[in-house]
């Protein structure tokens, strides 16, 4: 269930400059989702697991607030990063 180091750094060296870069925007919020995406998955099999839903909440609540930054700082990087992640917005 959790990301392991070797996921988080073709995450960073996906969207970030370097395998280094946790700390961009675009490499947060690409980690977000793959976290978001294993708990989704984990929630579908475990119904009540109820600190995991409220962990998926929270992670969402951040992505989301991450999201709004970088629409309001550069549109063209948002629209980019929503469409290489797969996110409805």
């Amino acid at each position: 269930m959790s990301i392991t180091t070797q996921e988080k750094e073709k995450i960073f060296k996906k969207f970030g400059n370097d395998a280094k870069d946790s700390g961009s925007v675009y490499s947060q919020i690409a980690l977000f989702t793959k976290k978001i995406s294993d708990l989704t998955d984990h929630l579908k099999v475990n119904r009540k697991d109820y600190g995991t839903q409220r962990s998926l909440q929270l992670i969402v609540g951040r992505r989301r607030k991450l999201l709004d930054y970088l629409k309001g700082k550069d549109i063209l990087k948002y629209r980019d990063l929503v469409k290489d992640l797969g996110l409805r917005r």
